[in-house]
């Protein structure tokens, strides 16, 4: 039975509840930080597949797709404000195993997406000190910014603000120095998949290079999880995502067109640093402005990097709360009031997987381009299971207070989920490898469900109810 959400109830502060901090500038300071080190690195493999035109077109898309999630999944996140996040919402509408799913797949994608970052901290890194090994420059990223969300959300929230505007500034100091080398003929050279113009195999590289365009977006929702420890979500939460969406899609298209003019864009396609190198081709490999890039751009990876880590925490601190994961997860630190427990959970995973060279480097691709591909995966499962259950939770409870509505429902929803559905389609069919492993992490987890539903039947009642 789906319980009330309209009703709360009385009871103390336990040591599973979060502090309520958050407003509204620092919430779309996670929003945009979450996901801005997509326009850093990550990107630019979907050149290879779909060429600088090509990809053109699947970025649109893409970013079609996204802005009508945000602008229907904000329903869901200002009518259940809870650090479960999209587990909350497909609980509500579809029971537990619809909890399972959507939990499963935000899990995969908030925990698989830091190791790729870390990786290309590491690699920007390695640009400025050659001798530095990047695998030990992203543990050493994981070690410090573990520790500064355990210290206290006000703080990281702070922090994330801050390095997001300098992200922001850095990114717009690049597109003004490469613009006066700007190319079009760069750009469109070999823009269909190699060729000068469109050909079939354009069409299907367009299609394979979708997780890469969904790269650039990836994570904003995590403000949802983020939720729980906002002063006033049902106000902040709205524009925190709408102005931040806006903000990201602005970025992505003016980054992308600017690298890809800068010069021989087949040079950038397959690594982890393309604004750095695109710079080079303008003002040279010495030049003060390629190393302020370097070092400034850091700044990026690291927003996002350190946003990814509050996410991923609050999505495995509310699913162990609720009896999905072990509950010892759920505590939250008795002085700074974060899941610190949660927080080293996740972080064992990332390190793990970015010293897994021969388990995740496969199918042709980098471990960075596989890392990538394994967290869109979950993130487009989890975007299918929302938007469902933004369609059911319409339907099974009309009365439920919706502090934002979402525009033109049915259409936004609807091209949301188709989009998102076509997206999985053809990552299945370009990615079968990888999605036989997302496969595998789902069943084991499936199993590990079945065995306890004793426990979530006795999870405490703010495990999906929240004031």
């Amino acid at each position: 039975m789906t319980p009330d959400l309209n009703i709360a109830p009385a009871r103390a502060v336990t040591h599973h509840e979060l502090k309520q901090t958050l407003g509204t500038w620092q919430l779309w300071g996670i929003a945009v930080g979450l996901v801005i080190s997509g326009e850093y690195f990550g990107w630019s493999y979907g050149w290879a597949s779909a060429g600088t035109l090509g990809f053109l077109i699947t970025s649109l898309f893409v970013a079609a797709m996204y802005t009508t999630f945000i602008f229907s999944f904000t329903e869901l996140t200002t009518s259940i404000p809870h650090a479960g996040g999209p587990f909350a919402y497909a609980h509500h509408a579809f029971g537990p195993l619809g909890g399972y799913l959507a939990g499963m797949a935000t899990l995969v994608e908030f925990v698989f997406a830091p190791p790729a970052i870390a990786l290309a901290i590491g690699a920007y890194l390695h640009v400025q000190f050659p001798g530095l090994e990047p695998k030990h420059a992203a543990l050493a990223a994981y070690v410090v910014f573990m520790a500064l969300n355990i210290v206290g959300v006000q703080i990281a929230a702070a922090f994330e603000l801050v390095v997001t505007l300098l992200a922001i500034f850095e990114l717009l100091v690049f597109m003004g120095v490469v613009a006066p080398g700007f190319s079009w003929g760069h750009f469109t050279q070999g823009g269909w998949a190699g060729a000068q113009h469109f050909k079939i195999d354009a069409f299907h590289g367009m299609f394979a290079a979708i997780p890469f365009a969904i790269w650039f977006f990836l994570a904003i929702e995590g403000v949802a999880m983020a939720a729980e420890e906002a002063r006033n979500p049902k106000r902040s939460i709205p524009i925190a995502y709408v102005s931040g969406i806006l903000t990201l899609v602005a970025l992505a298209l003016g980054v992308m067109i600017f690298a890809g003019g800068a010069g021989d864009w087949t040079r950038l396609s397959n690594i982890n640093d393309p604004l750095p190198q695109a710079m080079k081709y303008i003002v040279g490999e010495h030049s003060g402005w390629m190393h302020m890039l370097v070092w400034l751009g850091l700044f990026g990876l690291v927003a996002s990097f350190h946003g990814i880590i509050l996410g991923y925490s609050r999505q495995i601190f509310a699913l162990a709360r609720a009896g999905y994961l072990p509950e010892w997860l759920a505590k939250v630190h008795p002085r700074f009031r974060t899941p610190h427990r949660a927080i080293v959970a996740g972080g064992v995973i990332g390190v793990a997987a970015i010293y897994s060279d021969e388990l995740v480097q496969f199918a042709g691709q980098t471990l960075t381009a596989n890392i990538v591909t394994m967290s869109v995966f979950g993130a487009i499962v989890m975007y299918i299971i929302s938007m469902l259950a933004l369609f059911k939770l319409r339907r099974a409870q009309p009365a439920l207070e919706r502090p934002f509505r979402a525009p033109l429902f049915p259409y936004f929803p609807a091209f949301a989920l188709a989009a998102a559905i076509v997206s999985l389609a053809t990552m299945v069919y370009y990615n079968w490898q990888v999605a036989i492993v997302f496969a595998i992490f789902f069943a084991l987890g499936y199993g590990y469900f079945l065995t306890t539903s004793r426990r979530r039947a006795l999870a405490p009642v703010d495990a999906l109810i929240e004031d």
